[in-house]
């Protein structure tokens, strides 16, 4: 039974990857390659400096210092090596444009497409070392420019080409302008270019970013969200695919499941790109109430910047914004909590303002675990806190353990299946070293020898996993690692 169930998750993931007509899938060896340490030493997975689509002087130093610290832990440095670098080196396209403005396009990974979530978050945590790395600067405005373009060339997508190309699933039932690859609407799209734009101002202080691009991109999530929240219609978008895999279409004529308006926001997709059952995606409706506080800030700012009738129109919109995020955190705090019989008061998945509630998680982020490190609730709320303990246990439907590890997964790869991206928001969120502990050593011991972490790895045996290459969470990886050394963790991790 086991083995039929990873049999089933394969082709699933694999139908994914190989349906998108005219991609190009390449996993390189490097990425499948196993390999032992030779008297204490790895020989290094990262591609030959020749070969490399990106370089940042500042990532390099960063590497040599976090490698000199875990001096203790050749494993532990040998893959912070491999993975912090991954995005810049392997799906990072920068170009600058004929009018001299930076331009770049990155690629999920084995998937050459752009995702607007996944570029928000493969290159974030570069965002920290921009001051010191004029190049690594003019990418991190490139990916910006180029998210905001997306937006706007259709709100309603998830990922798009390098161009209009026709790449993707464009069999689907929906609108498919040439520049898209794939057209599942889902909240966080909107969300992760907000909050990168913004650390990127905080960081940088380069408020060129924000311009008229910039200000269409904002009309057009508003817009988008508005219309999500269906208190007049169903709106304009509708989605339905040809296939096997329910998760992979939406029922009711392509609108998804009925919603009452209560204020939240409609997602027919997830995170893991899987159609929600319930459409008042809570997650992801709490990264909206941050990301529209976020484009308020922003939005003042730039009416500093602006005169006349344009100040006051930029104005209107930052309190659109505002008042649109009080609303839906409003209708969080009325809808989306839960008295657990077991955990007291949670948070649920997902919603639909009729009273139902699916109580789960799911591992990609935005998810319940993920929002105490997106920033989107305190930490230390204590529904949080609960919420925190429910989807780590086996009353999560999602939850899986076994002899190789534990984690949440979910529908997109199916059984059995843990994402190391959970155990990673674990790590994030916790507070007690012997948590930290286990979930480093999780990690180390997941990677199946490859030097690289998986979108997904068997319960029982690691060297079962799925996409040996997602730039996404080997990033995450490295920016975990920083995190924990800045927090005085070193002991820890050179002890492990």
């Amino acid at each position: 039974m086991k083995q039929t169930l990873f049999t089933i998750a394969l082709l699933a993931a694999a139908a994914t990857m190989t349906a998108q007509e005219n991609a190009t899938v390449d996993v390189h060896s490097r990425y499948t390659k196993v390999v032992a340490p030779v008297k204490g030493k790895y020989e290094s997975k990262r591609p030959p400096v020749d070969e490399r689509l990106f370089t940042s002087t500042a990532v390099e130093k960063k590497i040599r210092e976090v490698q000199k610290i875990l001096k203790k832990n050749p494993k532990l440095a040998w893959m912070f090596a491999n993975c912090f670098p991954n995005t810049l080196e392997s799906t990072v396209h920068y170009r600058v444009l004929p009018n001299g403005d930076d331009d770049t396009f990155v690629y999920t990974g084995d998937i050459p497409a752009m995702w607007l979530r996944d570029s928000g978050a493969q290159v974030w945590p570069y965002v920290a070392l921009a001051n010191k790395d004029d190049n690594l600067k003019k990418m991190l405005r490139g990916v910006i420019l180029r998210q905001m373009k997306c937006i706007n060339i259709d709100r309603y997508a998830n990922a798009y080409n390098d161009g209009p190309t026709g790449a993707g699933w464009h069999k689907d039932n929906t609108e498919m302008p040439p520049e898209v690859f794939e057209r599942k609407y889902e909240i966080d799209s909107f969300c992760y270019p907000i909050r990168l734009a913004y650390e990127y101002w905080k960081v940088t202080g380069d408020d060129s970013i924000f311009g008229e691009d910039w200000l269409r991109a904002i009309d057009n999530i508003l817009a988008t969200f508005i219309e999500q929240q269906r208190k007049e219609n169903r709106g304009p978008y509708t989605f339905t695919r040809m296939t096997d895999r329910a998760f992979d279409t939406l029922g009711w004529d392509g609108y998804g499941a009925p919603v009452k308006p209560v204020g939240l926001i409609a997602s027919m997709f997830r995170p893991s790109d899987d159609a929600t059952i319930l459409p008042f995606l809570v997650p992801s409706n709490f990264m909206a109430v941050s990301s529209m506080n976020k484009a308020a800030e922003i939005l003042h700012h730039c009416a500093g910047k602006a005169y006349g009738s344009r100040k006051t129109e930029i104005l209107l919109m930052a309190k659109r914004c505002s008042e649109l995020a009080a609303e839906v955190k409003a209708a969080l705090q009325k809808y989306a909590v839960y008295d657990h019989p077991k955990y007291g008061k949670i948070y649920a998945y997902e919603v639909d303002g009729f009273g139902n509630r699916l109580l789960m998680d799911d591992a990609n982020v935005p998810s319940l675990l993920g929002m105490g490190y997106m920033g989107d609730v305190d930490i230390d709320d204590p529904i949080y806190q609960n919420t925190r303990r429910f989807v780590w246990s086996d009353d999560n439907p999602c939850f899986f353990s076994g002899k190789a590890g534990a984690g949440i997964g979910g529908p997109h790869i199916g059984y059995d299946m843990p994402w190391p991206m959970s155990v990673m928001m674990k790590c994030f969120t916790a507070k007690d070293d012997e948590e930290i502990r286990w979930c480093m050593q999780t990690l180390l011991q997941t990677d199946a020898g490859t030097g690289f972490i998986h979108e997904s790895f068997h319960k029982d045996d690691a060297s079962r996993y799925t996409r040996a290459w997602f730039a996404w969470q080997n990033t995450l990886f490295g920016e975990l690692v920083i995190k924990l050394i800045n927090d005085g963790k070193a002991d820890l991790l050179n002890s492990l």
